[in-house]
């Protein structure tokens, strides 16, 4: 079984094939016995639709070689869920990794409230999440990024991180990918693009002279877009459970939305394939 975290990937040809989950939204079931039968209490949805997402996606007629998760992998802060989540995909026996998304920082009380009356609780994120974290391949650098800020909403592109980016993009001119939770360019929704990423004009300044950054994957909006800028490729990703409305300025769910996945297909010359596929009713 693949060691955590994954740090180098081989294939078989001169392909890495990558399946991205995210926002999954995790939370601990409550048991009673009943008649000395386990009830399951609270909503078991997102619980059930990551499963079946990933059952899905593996089940396709394509190799995997590589799951990110790129987080809100929670929707409470307990090492018991995070413990199901990386038995799941250990179980996978496929090569993963998982970085932070702001609910793995963040505990948010009283949600029977509205969100601007909700209390913020900042939250030591799990150790098992990646932080600046390297996964090397033949043809292909894959740079991951945590850029959640305890107790926000929000994320940030530290400068830290902008200095660890150059320094990995200026020793190594394989093509890049980059993974990260927040998204950094705006989508068009204003009530979620208050809480993308900061900094991200410096990050795109700095970037500007790495032509070989070819994409950067996200998740944090809860749809699908592909965004360009300075030539790379800006995907966004649904979540595996609910979905948000696009360019929809007040928060809204889509309910004709079902949860969904992305795969991305990273050829040796340095192309890049992507495409979401949704869960099947």
């Amino acid at each position: 079984m693949p060691s955590y975290p994954a740090s180098r990937i081989e294939t078989p040809n001169d392909q890495l094939n990558i399946l991205q989950i995210t926002d999954l939204h995790l939370s601990t079931p409550v048991v009673i016995d009943v008649n000395e039968n386990d009830i399951l209490l609270d909503d078991t949805v997102c619980q059930q639709s990551f499963e079946n997402v990933l059952k899905q996606a593996l089940q396709e007629d394509i190799r995997c070689d590589l799951i990110v998760v790129t987080g809100d992998l929670v929707n409470k802060v307990k090492a018991t869920i995070y413990d199901h989540i990386f038995e799941t995909l250990q179980a996978t026996q496929i090569p993963f990794a998982c970085i932070a998304g702001n609910h793995d920082v963040t505990d948010e009380n009283d949600k029977d409230l509205p969100f601007f009356q909700r209390e913020l609780v900042a939250r030591p994120a799990d150790t098992r999440l990646l932080s600046r974290h390297i996964i090397e391949t033949d043809y292909w650098q894959l740079l991951l990024l945590d850029s959640s800020i305890a107790g926000e909403v929000a994320g940030e592109i530290t400068s830290t991180d902008i200095d660890w980016l150059c320094k990995r993009l200026s020793t190594c001119n394989k093509p890049a990918l980059i993974a990260l939770h927040h998204h950094i360019i705006p989508v068009g929704s204003d009530w979620i693009d208050t809480h993308m990423a900061e900094n991200t004009e410096s990050f795109w300044q700095h970037m500007q002279s790495f032509k070989h950054l070819q994409v950067v994957i996200s998740g944090h909006i809860h749809q699908e877009q592909v965004k360009y800028r300075q030539g790379v490729t800006v995907y966004s990703t649904p979540s595996t459970c609910y979905q948000f409305k696009p360019l929809k300025d007040d928060f809204s769910y889509d309910e004709n939305a079902l949860p969904g996945y992305r795969w991305l297909q990273l050829a040796n010359n340095g192309t890049v394939a992507s495409w979401v596929e949704r869960l099947d009713t």
